[in-house]
């Protein structure tokens, strides 16, 4: 058995934290960057637009594509967002960041200042597109547009790609639960964002969300299992669908009011996964997300019932922490959050973002996180937070920003479709499949259309990084990535230069 680390031990860690988040000598950035940084992190989704363009979209580099989608089926299913560098419409992904991005307004809108229409925007343009994929045919939600293993063998701007634009779904006889369970809770967390300010497109949202919930639970089973090799292994449910379950009550709950979402939640809580430990958060694996969403109740009301949820929470939390008791996660040399070899900076943006979201909990009411003997602070979560922004902004050995466009220096290189080929623009003419691969793909030139804002998939665990197009693990954005930093950077955008 390893030794105890002392109280002392992890006394000192923490105050090094806490220190760190009070000197400007630990702020690379002033607050004027983080906004700066925050209406980037929002601009990118204008880059990954499907649909109709519309009159004030900003990145004028892109134009209209998808404009057919779904109607070989006979269905609208023109708009949404392409995930990533491809240009496949990928359900679970989508409904994932559109959740991030309303929980982003939810908790740090007020820190957006005059980039909270933005973010709405953002949002919306993704809640359109999911309400009609919610509500085209009864009995079944659309999942997905395009064949990913097609679309994957081409190197073609969205605008005149001519690869096959088959449209999937998930209905009651072949379930869904985990997309579907995801959709509820992108349409519920959204339908709080636009409450006040459109509140008969929030009451939509919230109607449907219901709705789709209710399919999800009833007709259960893994889309996995039932569309196979069109999302799998792009976007497999390896996690199962019981932490989409629990999820979308928990948004469904937070949304409604509706004490049906609350009894839900206690009565199939446990089955769902409450009592997991899980240690990241992702489109895939809610558990984490789902903890520090239901410990809010408990934090701010006292509910007993999600007392639990505020226990796991910080078990998930002391894991993240170095010198508790129960911390495992692994950083690089640099200090960034590691999980993964491919697109890792996904999981240090969502952590990013839970940490700042608990942080807010615990102040609501002066708590902390309990780590055994130990406790952890608000204020040792917002140092680690910024630490991992900060990172990804510029502050890390290679002094080099992991989101294009911001710094003096970022990747060039970006694995996606739209910002490596001419636009339409600069070259009308029709780019082939082949022209694409062979010509831009594998080009040694930087990309002619600045994917701004976009964060890429980031660094080894030995802090090194390839600004290579043929790269995707480290060079490609995805929406999920930018999602939960839209969040994270309101934050610090909202605290004057010393913090």
């Amino acid at each position: 058995m390893a030794p105890a680390i002392t109280t002392f031990s992890l006394s000192m860690q923490i105050l090094g934290l806490t220190l760190c988040l009070l000197s400007l000598l630990c702020s690379a950035f002033t607050s004027q960057d983080y906004s700066d940084a925050l209406e980037k992190s929002i601009l990118f989704f204008e880059g990954q637009r499907s649909g109709k363009l519309p009159s004030d979209q900003r990145l004028m580099w892109r134009g209209d594509s998808g404009l057919s989608d779904g109607s070989s089926y006979h269905v609208d299913l023109v708009g949404g967002y392409y995930d990533a560098g491809d240009n496949v419409k990928f359900g679970l992904p989508m409904a994932f960041t559109t959740t991030l991005l309303a929980w982003s307004v939810i908790e740090f809108g007020s820190s957006m200042h005059n980039q909270v229409d933005n973010a709405k925007s953002a949002i919306r343009w993704s809640t359109d597109y999911l309400l009609k994929a919610a509500t085209a045919t009864p009995g079944t939600l659309y999942v997905q547009v395009a064949d990913p293993n097609m679309d994957h063998r081409c190197w073609e701007r969205p605008e005149d790609m001519d690869t096959p634009r088959n449209v999937y779904k998930v209905s009651t006889q072949n379930p869904g639960s985990d997309v579907a369970a995801e959709t509820a809770a992108a349409l519920a967390a959204a339908s709080i964002v636009f409450k006040d300010s459109d509140p008969s497109y929030a009451s939509k949202l919230l109607k449907t969300a219901m709705k789709v919930f209710d399919f999800a639970d009833k007709y259960r089973g893994s889309y996995s299992d039932s569309l196979n090799s069109v999302v799998c292994p792009f976007y497999c449910s390896y996690s199962g669908y019981n932490d989409e379950l629990l999820w979308g009550a928990s948004w469904l709950h937070r949304a409604s009011q509706n004490s049906s979402y609350m009894s839900y939640i206690q009565s199939n809580g446990h089955i769902l996964g409450a009592d997991d430990d899980d240690y990241s958060f992702s489109w895939d694996d809610k558990r984490a997300g789902t903890k520090v969403l239901l410990s809010k109740a408990f934090l701010e009301k006292n509910t007993q019932e999600f007392q639990l949820y505020k226990s796991h929470s910080d078990n998930y939390i002391c894991s993240l922490i170095p010198g508790t008791s129960s911390f495992q996660a692994q950083y690089t040399p640099g200090g960034l959050f590691y999980k993964a070899s491919e697109s890792n900076l996904q999981y240090v943006t969502t952590t990013s973002f839970l940490l700042l979201t608990y942080a807010k909990y615990l102040s609501s009411n002066g708590g902390v996180a309990t780590c055994g003997s130990s406790t952890v602070t608000a204020e040792n979560l917002i140092a680690l937070a910024k630490k991992q922004v900060d990172y990804i902004l510029g502050n890390n050995p290679a002094k080099m920003s992991y989101m294009v466009g911001f710094g003096q220096k970022y990747p060039l290189h970006v694995h996606h479709r739209g910002s490596s080929l001419p636009s339409i623009r600069a070259h009308p003419g029709h780019i082939s499949c082949n022209d694409g691969l062979q010509q831009y793909l594998n080009s040694g030139s930087p990309n002619p259309n600045v994917l701004v804002g976009a964060i890429v998939g980031g660094p080894d665990n030995r802090d090194n990084f390839a600004d290579d197009r043929n790269n995707y693990q480290q060079s490609e954005p995805a929406t999920y990535i930018n999602a939960p930093f839209v969040g994270a950077v309101a934050f610090f955008s909202g605290k004057t230069a010393t913090n």
